[in-house]
């Protein structure tokens, strides 16, 4: 059974971009546009890993993995923060609210496949 994805970007294109690529290599992709919409998708849908923007409207990245790390469901879930953001302090923060891994864009399609194989085992 294909392991299912979820991203969550405020950007049309990089959602588009990410879901082609992972579609391609065989995993089942569930798009949200912003924080707010990840949490609803999250709750909603069987998930192996989420790739997540830092910056959106409504909610933004480590306030979502905040959220989905309050719950227990989502406590060992791989998430990775796939942003433009990529000062130290930045990724400090990351980490402190529970991301799995950083890739900053822009990124290959073949360096997603490779981050994403690799947590997922």
């Amino acid at each position: 059974m294909a392991k299912t994805i979820l991203t969550v970007d405020d950007s049309p294109s990089i959602r588009q971009m990410v879901s082609f690529t992972l579609k391609g290599s065989g995993y089942q992709v569930v798009e949200a546009g912003d924080g707010r919409q990840g949490l609803d998708q999250a709750k909603a849908n069987t998930l192996h890993l989420i790739l997540t923007d830092q910056n959106m409207p409504t909610m933004d990245g480590i306030t979502m993995i905040k959220s989905l790390r309050a719950m227990p469901q989502f406590a060992a879930l791989p998430i990775l923060m796939l942003t433009t953001e990529s000062s130290d302090q930045m990724k400090a923060q990351g980490r402190a609210a529970g991301a799995t891994g950083w890739l900053v864009k822009p990124f290959s399609p073949d360096k997603l496949l490779e981050v994403v194989k690799k947590v997922l085992g």
